[in-house]
Parts: structure tokens; C-alpha cells; sequence
């Protein structure tokens, strides 16, 4: 049952303040919720598919173009997405297959030089899913820079690294401003706007570094140019060092001002506790490692659908973050996607993690209040939230090899497993007990 420090029902009835006594009161709840007890709130959940990807959605056929898009963006039939995150160019047309095209390809001839911003209304495909994704509700839509184009950087390439030049650093903000201008011609609000990603680390694509002290620097910059769009710093390629880049932001007044949202990645280091910041913080981009596509929920390959469950349930519960992206939500070949596209056989396949998140976005919705939750049995990972329209979300991962019996659930709640041979099949609960299925994952979802 949902508990304060006194007994609170699902249904928020009064409070009993001497707890009864019988048979049913034998043990204490293996699950207890203090309402009262309350954390962050949630943004929502969401995926990328930038670096092209949805050009690869695009080739397949219009029915399974509507299934993919059902599966990310409904609430029905799929996960019900509420963030996508977009990827802004900063390659040449004609340029590899990974990398995105820039709105301005060349050197307009300096930085003071009057900009030559070009503009398909396309921006390989990603205004195309934007308005798919819109069309079903998503209301943030993330616009993230890897690279700003090689002209502006020491190194003359949008590739491996290099550094942003001190005199093309308002030209670049600039150019970021007016990637937003265009998408709003498109109908699309860009609600979230970073500048750099893994600022900390070279990549043989689109990168370019930024010291913790120059991201700072650099937001005080883009603040007063992208008035209007939530400042997002600074997708460090790790958690643990996502915490320098908050303390630099948090140290400077001005950049402080600016930064609305603190990001990092959990590719170097996991979420082992919030990041060094009041604002809200995502957890922007992570997959895991790994060389096979797997569909599996739970083969012990650490690309699974139980790590996905158990990576989200840390990151909200550990690190207190407010929005969860994930890398990416389709992509090809051996791939940790959500979905994998086969461009040969022009069809796709669905694999567990999908359903992993999906437990948490289809029912934790933008401005729920995660509770505190916790458990008597170890082997459980509870985490318990409350949505605007006042239903209750409590989300178990039950980690053991043995099932376990949560009695004395009140109200309308209705179960959703997700493991093996389910996909958040529904349950009505009766008899105000839930049985949690060994190495599962279950939703109890309890209206208001």
C-alpha cells in the first residue's frame, strides 16, 4: 500500500494514524510510498534519430513507416514518447552517409561576414518525423550541435575534435539561433537548444571540445542570442564527468543564468547521484556496448531489456533526472537501437528495450512528481510517481530469480508486465495483490 509516515491508501484516503491490527497487518507492506515525500519533476522521455536515421525510416514502406511511428510516439500501441532529440548539422552536402549537412556549408567569409544560410524545409528527414511526432503530442524537441563547421574550428573539420575559433564564437551562435528560426517556419518549436556534444571526447565524426570552463563561457554567449529556447550544457560523453561541466556552469552567475537544463551521457560512467545543479537534468544519450543485434529481455549480454529497465531506473532514482533519452530509437545492423531497419528486406524488428522504456514514458508523463519508494525485499528496484491528472505510477524491476507477492494495493490499479514473453500486458489487480514475476518488469498504474 502507499504509506506516509502514517498508512496513506492508493486512493489518498485520510490518513490512519494507528496502524490496524490483524491478519492482513501481520507483515509490513514489502512496498511502501510516502506520498508526502516527494523529488524531481519529470520532463519526459524520449530518443534521437539524428545522423541521418530516419532516412532509413523513410525508404520503408508507408504502413511500416506508421507501425515505427506508432511504437516511439503513441500511447496505445507504443511507448508514447514526449521528447526528440534532433541533430544540427555541420557537414557539407555530399558528405558521408553519417553526417548530418550543415545550414550554412561554407565560410561566408569570416565571422563578421553577412551568413549564407541555406534551407531544404527537409533537414534529412528529421522535420519530417518532428511533424509525425508533433501530430501525436510530443511537445520538446531538443536540438543538439556535435560540431560547429570545420571553417569555424582550429582544426578545419567538423571531425576529430578541434576547437571552436574565439572569433567565430557569436557567428556560431548565431548559426545555432537560426537553425531554431528555421524549424519554426516548419511549424516546429525547438524547446530545448545545446551547443555542444561530448565535449570531452574526440570522435573520428562530427565533435569538437570544450573545456568545462569554455562551455560556460560559451553559453554566456548563445544566452542572449537564443532568447526564447531553453539553454541545454553540456552532454559530457559520462556522468561522473557531466559534474564538471555543471560546476563550471553553476560557478559562473551569467552562465547560470543561461543553462536551463544540465545533460550528460553514460558512456564513460554510469549515474551514481545528481548532478551539481538546482535546474533539471537529463540523462541525454546512452546505449550500451556491444557488437550483435538482441532482441532478448534478458540474456545477460548487457544490451538487454533488463539492463535498459535497470539503467532508467538509476538514473531517475540515483541521479534524480528529469528526462531520459536514448541512442537511437531505430538505426541498421548490428545495432542497440530500439528497432533495428533492414533496408534489404525493407521491413524492421522490435527489440525488448523498447518495452523497457516504454514501462516508464507510455505512463510517467511530462510534470509527474517522483515519490519516494523503496522496498524490504533487495532484489526489487521500486521507483513511484504522480502525474498531473493525479493517477499513481509505481514502476518494479524485480532483479531475483524468485516471484514476490506486494499485498495491500487499493484503488483501480492495473498491472503491466513487461519480460520475456510480455509486452506491458495488462492486469487488473485483484484482491489487492500483485505478483511480481521473476527478472520482470511491472507497471501498477493506479487511476485518481
Amino acid at each position: 500500500m502507499w504509506r506516509g509516515v502514517v498508512a496513506i491508501t492508493l486512493l489518498g484516503l485520510p490518513a490512519v494514524h494507528t496502524p490496524p491490527t490483524g491478519p492482513d497487518t501481520a507483515a509490513p507492506s514489502v512496498i511502501t510510498v510516502r506520498e508526502h515525500v516527494r523529488h524531481q519533476e519529470i520532463d519526459g522521455f524520449g530518443i534521437s534519430q539524428a545522423f541521418r536515421r530516419n532516412e532509413l525510416l523513410r525508404a520503408l514502406p508507408e504502413a511500416q513507416q506508421r507501425e515505427i511511428l506508432d511504437l516511439w510516439f503513441d500511447r496505445a500501441k507504443g511507448a508514447g514518447f514526449s521528447i526528440l532529440r534532433l541533430g544540427i548539422g555541420s557537414s557539407p552536402a555530399g558528405s558521408p552517409y553519417d553526417h548530418m549537412v550543415s545550414i550554412q556549408p561554407e565560410d561566408p567569409g569570416g565571422p563578421d561576414a553577412p551568413p549564407r544560410y541555406v534551407w531544404d524545409g527537409d533537414d534529412n528527414s528529421q522535420v519530417w518525423v518532428a511533424k509525425a511526432a508533433k501530430e501525436y503530442g510530443v511537445r520538446r524537441f531538443f536540438a543538439d550541435a556535435w560540431s560547429a563547421p570545420g571553417y569555424m574550428k582550429d582544426n578545419g573539420d567538423d571531425k576529430n575534435g578541434g576547437v571552436l575559433k574565439p572569433e567565430w564564437r557569436a557567428a556560431y551562435a548565431r548559426y545555432l539561433a537560426q537553425y531554431t528560426r528555421f524549424y519554426a517556419q516548419e511549424g516546429i518549436r525547438i524547446t530545448d537548444l545545446g551547443f555542444t556534444n561530448e565535449p570531452d571526447f574526440t570522435a573520428t565524426y562530427a565533435s569538437m571540445r570544450f573545456t568545462p570552463t569554455e562551455a560556460a563561457a560559451f553559453a554566456k554567449v548563445l544566452g542572449p542570442i537564443a532568447k526564447g529556447v531553453n539553454l541545454v550544457c553540456c552532454d559530457s560523453f559520462g556522468w561522473k564527468e557531466a559534474k564538471a561541466y555543471s560546476a563550471a556552469v553553476e560557478a559562473d552567475p551569467e552562465a547560470r543564468r543561461w543553462v536551463r537544463t544540465h545533460t550528460g551521457h553514460t558512456y564513460a560512467s554510469p549515474v551514481d547521484g545528481p548532478l551539481p545543479t538546482t535546474r533539471r537534468t537529463w540523462m541525454s544519450e546512452w546505449n550500451p556496448n556491444g557488437d550483435t543485434w538482441d532482441e532478448r529481455w534478458d540474456d545477460g549480454g548487457g544490451y538487454d531489456g533488463m539492463t535498459i529497465a535497470s539503467a532508467v531506473h538509476d538514473a531517475l532514482t540515483l541521479g534524480d533526472v528529469s528526462g531520459y533519452v536514448y541512442w537511437l530509437g531505430a538505426s541498421r545492423g548490428a545495432t542497440r537501437a530500439l528497432l533495428q531497419i533492414d533496408e534489404t528486406a525493407r521491413t524492421y524488428h522490435v527489440s525488448k528495450r523498447l518495452w523497457a522504456l516504454a514501462a516508464y514514458s507510455r505512463f510517467i508523463r511530462p510534470g509527474a512528481i517522483r515519490l519516494d519508494a523503496s522496498a524490504t525485499d533487495p532484489s526489487l528496484k521500486v521507483s513511484a510517481f504522480r502525474n498531473k491528472d493525479g493517477s499513481r505510477v509505481v514502476e518494479i524491476l524485480n532483479t531475483g530469480t524468485a516471484p514476490v507477492t506486494w499485498s495491500g494495493v487499493r484503488g483501480r490499479a492495473t498491472a503491466y508486465v513487461t519480460d520475456e514473453t510480455h509486452d506491458l500486458t495488462p492486469s487488473e489487480v485483484t484482491a489487492r495483490t500483485v505478483t511480481l514475476a521473476p527478472r520482470s518488469l511491472t507497471t501498477v498504474v493506479v487511476k485518481g
